[in-house]
């Protein structure tokens, strides 16, 4: 069992960086943490998200020498020498902006406490993305989000006040509303200090409840081990992502839901993972114990056979017995919107035997519709989900050669 200290530095919230593809998401982590988020291979290659991204960072305020008001920064000390106190420690969530990677985006916005919906001020307002990456959280009803008019060092004035103008129109009549607007250089470090003041006076800690039986969304599963490490070396599976109710502590027993595919008799079951938390961790730190906050990393016993390239993602993480149902089929009260996000045509309806994405919590699967009636739609799932019938469901169903956003639903 791997030594642990005793800390206090989980972070208390979770925060999604999201938007188009190419506005700066992965640039403004970095500029808020000091780590690029960028590590996959093919990210690096390509140069976009395509994995969740994670980073952690403390905020820091202190008494401005020359405005002698509170300011805000993301280190001990203001920008000439003050002394800074620790105001709050967060997580961040680099969601992909790409247009096939909605999935991964929604599946992240099962986590975030709040959002900074990014907006480049030398494009047009909304890109494709933004709308989608907005009604998303409308959907899961994220109701804290900031919104961040970046690369305004590539434009003039007068292009960024006009910029600004089609932003407040784009967010008229949805969740984002009454959102502040913080123009900013996220590669030139303008004006970050008043996204962090935004941050923290907009996206509150909210009340979690420690008391309930723990429930994790898994969002990454990975094998930390090297090639070539010996077996009596080899670590444990690791699973990340955030708790969204009670608490979880090293030596924990669990259960990992729906688990892993298995041929039985010519058919193919799902049988739930047993394991044990061997170790706990947040960022760089040690944990003893986490809660609902910010993201964590879970060190299992598991084989890291189970866990390799993301192979647990969508799962759910809780006690034995006192886990959500989970569901190889349901019916859906749907909701559809009117108009696919994004494009100028109208949702139609949704028929029978069509396949659609499904997106709940950290999961995501395919289904093929074999019954309607009214508003309700009954789906079987190619790939089992556990959730509650309080979870919303994002449905999405192909147009062109993509997914794209259609409506929500709650199982009946």
């Amino acid at each position: 069992m791997p030594t642990t200290k005793k800390t206090n530095s989980q972070p208390e919230i979770s925060i999604g960086l999201v938007g188009h593809v190419d506005h700066g998401k992965t640039t403004l982590t970095e500029r808020l943490s000091g780590k690029w988020t960028d590590t996959h291979f093919e990210e690096l290659k390509r140069g976009i998200t395509i994995k969740l991204g994670y980073a952690n960072t403390s905020f820091y305020k202190f008494k401005n020498k020359e405005t002698k008001k509170t300011d805000y920064c993301a280190k001990p000390e203001g920008p000439n020498g003050e002394k800074a106190e620790l105001s709050r420690s967060v997580s961040f969530i680099d969601a992909p902006g790409h247009e096939s990677l909605m999935a991964t985006m929604i599946s992240g916005a099962a986590i975030m406490d709040g959002a900074i919906l990014l907006v480049a001020a030398n494009e047009e307002c909304p890109q494709p993305q933004t709308e989608e990456h907005l009604m998303a959280l409308e959907i899961i009803g994220c109701k804290n989000i900031i919104i961040a008019q970046n690369k305004i060092d590539l434009v003039t004035e007068k292009e960024a006040i006009a910029n600004y103008k089609k932003i407040k129109e784009f967010v008229k009549g949805t969740i984002a509303e009454n959102a502040s607007i913080i123009p900013i250089s996220a590669q030139r470090d303008i004006n970050i200090n008043k996204l962090i003041e935004a941050i923290e006076t907009t996206v509150k800690t909210p009340k979690r409840d420690i008391k309930k039986s723990p429930l994790m969304f898994i969002a990454r599963s990975f094998d930390v081990n090297k090639p070539g490490t010996k077996i009596k070396s080899l670590a444990g599976g690791v699973l990340g992502g955030a708790l969204k109710e009670g608490t979880i502590k090293i030596g924990d027993a669990i259960e990992i839901l729906p688990g892993i595919p298995l041929q039985k008799e010519g058919k193919t079951v799902w049988e739930p993972i047993d394991t044990k938390i061997i170790g706990i961790k947040t960022g760089k730190e040690d944990l003893d114990s986490a809660h609902p906050g910010g993201s964590i990393a879970v060190l299992t016993s598991l084989d890291p056979f189970y866990v390799k390239s993301d192979a647990l993602r969508g799962n759910i993480l809780g006690i034995k017995g006192k886990t959500p149902k989970v569901w190889h089929e349901f019916t859906l009260k749907s909701n559809l919107l009117n108009r696919v996000v994004g494009e100028t045509e109208n949702v139609q309806a949704i028929k029978l035997t069509e396949p659609l994405m499904l997106n709940v919590n950290s999961a995501a699967t395919i289904g093929v519709v074999t019954q309607l009636k009214k508003d309700k739609i009954t789906i079987k799932l190619k790939l089992p989900v556990c959730c509650t019938t309080e979870d919303k469901i994002t449905i999405s169903r192909t147009i062109g050669n993509r997914w794209r956003l259609i409506g929500y639903g709650t199982i009946e």
